[in-house]
């Protein structure tokens, strides 16, 4: 996934994309578990996704912090 990409989403589609990251993450982990996965390379390309797009998420919602007045 590039960085581009994510940068288009909005915040919940950036949430249903880290949510569809981990679903995809946990499903190679019991594919490596139960010695399927031939490719233990994918592990660690869909780890760093999920962290990539947690670190556009959370930048994006600071944006919307930062935009939003404090209410006093």
């Amino acid at each position: 996934m590039k960085t581009t990409d994510l940068r288009q989403k909005d915040v919940a589609g950036l949430k249903t994309e880290v949510k569809e990251l981990q679903k995809a993450h946990f499903g190679l982990r019991m594919q490596k578990a139960t010695q399927q996965l031939t490719n233990t390379g994918t592990l660690r390309v869909t780890r760093r996704d999920i962290a990539r797009a947690k670190t556009i998420l959370a930048q994006k919602q600071a944006e919307e912090r930062a935009k939003t007045p404090a209410a006093k």
